[in-house]
């Protein structure tokens, strides 16, 4: 059993291409490079099945791959893993090179695919039959399951695995050419159906699949299992080290059984990390599969799902996630992250970079009695305090503006700072104001203030040493730009919703609240400047980017990526 270390990933944050790692996978390459196993190379891949869009989780991954050969002046391959057509897509290949793209990592020119390798396979399957290291079965896939036994038991031997070489060669090669049904015969390996690793009981290498291939078309009817295919595939490519998730621990035996068995020279090292597993959400691709196809997202790239476009979409800046996969570190043992840790990964980053705007998501109309009616003045106000060179830009201000509902009480309790009945607030950067009087409707919502203003605070500063201690935002009604606002809460309302300890299936905890639209929201028109690669911070109310699916001309749609409030923040100084 590993102990549960977790190996940070250290960035030097004044130069992102300055990296040192520091874990256990690195120290295995530093050993292989002393050793000159390899000859001094160190060359990785990152092999997605192109069978769903990629998910935070894969991130992680990609960083790796690409980090741990960039760091030791490697190269690192991007390939698909293209060895079940029934669930693949060209839209997954499509949306996979984007999100590595997009990401910041360059495969150059190392694209490829295990169907690149289809003949070679068959080839090395050939080999191992006529070592006699594999076989025909003729059993049914139920019957296999049965045959090979449980943890306690071991499994007993098909009736089938002495044909003779001579026999299975023959029935190969009648499977490549169509002659059997679907699902009638498979190729297993020949290894110890009395194993305690039940990967290693006679495993499946071929399977007959007639399904058209989305390169192939219907070339192929035979398809190669991914335990077979992957270390031959890394071998053919001149993979060193082999980096997967923890789940594929027990199929290294047989990784490393496939290379042996073929007598390959400087075979792969496979290495195996804990996979990313966020609280709060599925990181499966069937569950995530589901959410879609069932209608409890509006797709792969909605912002409430964990996939790199849905991140994307939301707002999420590829610098803030890879930022976040260095945090975590490499670890042995599985573990939960906590998504406040990702959420205070994007809030510093944006602290830094986001322009400041003055948006009002819950309108109330204000009236200042005593202001001009025919007046617009323009106040400049600084883009971004973090970042003096992000520059100014100049506000409008008139008689009638709109500020938070929120930001005023009728009776509000101690210690309340904002606007109440004959107390008095700061408008950031421009006046003081008094409220004194309240308009309602027939229902008595309150729908509009009627206030005075002090002409000699202009710019928000004291005429006369008078303290205000609070400052709201606000939107002149005359020059407010219309927009739709969606916010975000967590998909689930439990940490854990794989978890099934109640019976539940895990779309029980999806969260009724996790998207609240909000119509008429108000904000400054400098936003009219902006488009989709811009990020704001809509001042007290969190960081906002426009939403690429439904903003259009004319009508602007945002996203809440996330709120100001950093619990994360808090956690880490405790």
């Amino acid at each position: 059993m590993e102990e549960n270390i977790k190996e940070e990933v250290i960035v030097d944050e004044n130069e992102s291409s300055s990296k040192t790692y520091s874990n256990f996978i690195q120290d295995i390459i530093n050993k292989d490079l002393e050793e000159n196993t390899y000859g001094g190379k160190v060359h990785t891949r990152f092999p997605p099945e192109p069978n769903g869009y990629l998910h935070i989780g894969h991130a992680k991954s990609i960083c790796l791959n690409f980090g741990i050969a960039e760091y030791n002046k490697g190269l690192c391959n991007l390939r698909f893993d293209d060895t079940n057509p029934s669930k693949e897509d060209t839209e997954y290949v499509e949306s996979i090179m984007e999100d590595v793209k997009w990401l910041g990592f360059d495969w150059g020119d190392r694209l490829y695919y295990a169907s690149d390798y289809f003949e070679k396979l068959y080839e090395f399957a050939v080999q191992l039959i006529k070592k006699g290291k594999a076989y025909v079965c003729d059993l049914s896939p139920e019957q296999i399951r049965e045959y090979r036994g449980t943890l306690t038991n071991p499994g007993k031997n098909s009736p089938y695995r002495d044909r003779t070489i001579e026999e299975n060669l023959d029935l190969f090669e009648r499977m490549k050419n169509g002659e059997f049904p679907d699902g009638s015969r498979v190729l297993r390996a020949k290894i110890d159906m009395s194993s305690p690793n039940l990967n290693m009981r006679d495993p499946v290498l071929y399977r007959i699949l007639r399904a058209t291939h989305h390169r192939t078309g219907d070339k192929w009817c035979i398809y190669p299992m991914y335990d077979f295919a992957h270390p031959l595939s890394d071998y053919l490519e001149g993979i060193t080290h082999s980096i997967c998730t923890l789940e594929f621990e027990d199929h290294r035996p047989l990784y490393d059984w496939v290379l042996r068995e073929l007598e390959l020279e400087s075979p792969p090292k496979q290495i195996e990390f804990a996979r990313l597993n966020l609280n709060y959400t599925v990181m499966s691709k069937r569950k995530l599969l589901r959410l879609v196809k069932e209608g409890y997202v509006d797709g792969w790239d909605d912002p409430r799902m964990p996939t790199i476009s849905g991140l994307r979409r939301r707002g999420y800046t590829p610098e803030s996630i890879r930022d976040f996969c260095n945090r975590i570190g490499v670890a042995k043992a599985d573990s939960i992250v906590d998504i406040s840790l990702l959420e205070h990964c994007i809030r510093e980053d944006l602290n830094k970079r986001a322009k400041r705007v003055m948006a009002v998501l819950r309108p109330l109309k204000v009236v200042i009695d005593n202001y001009p009616d025919d007046l617009v003045e323009e106040f400049e106000i600084e883009n971004n305090p973090e970042d003096m060179s992000a520059g100014t830009r100049k506000v409008p201000f008139s008689k009638v503006i709109y500020i938070e509902q929120d930001d005023f009480m009728e009776n509000p309790p101690k210690k309340y700072f904002r606007l109440m009945p004959g107390g008095e607030v700061r408008l950031k950067n421009a006046y003081f104001i008094k409220c004194n009087e309240i308009v309602k409707n027939e229902k008595g919502e309150i729908i509009e203030l009627h206030c005075t203003y002090d002409p000699a605070s202009r710019g928000g500063e004291s005429p006369d040493g008078r303290k205000v201690k609070g400052t709201i935002h606000w939107v002149s009604a005359a020059h407010a730009v219309d927009a739709q606002v969606r916010l975000y809460d967590n998909l689930f309302t439990v940490p854990n919703p794989s978890e099934d300890s109640e019976g539940k299936d895990f779309t029980d905890y999806i969260n009724p609240n996790s998207l609240e639209v909000l119509e008429g929201c108000k904000i400054e028109p400098s936003i009219l400047q902006s488009d989709l690669n811009d990020r704001y911070q809509f001042l007290r109310m969190g960081y906002f980017c426009l939403d690429s699916k439904y903003s259009k001309e004319g009508q602007l749609v945002f996203n809440r990526i996330v709120g100001l409030k950093d619990s994360w923040a808090k956690i880490s100084k405790q």
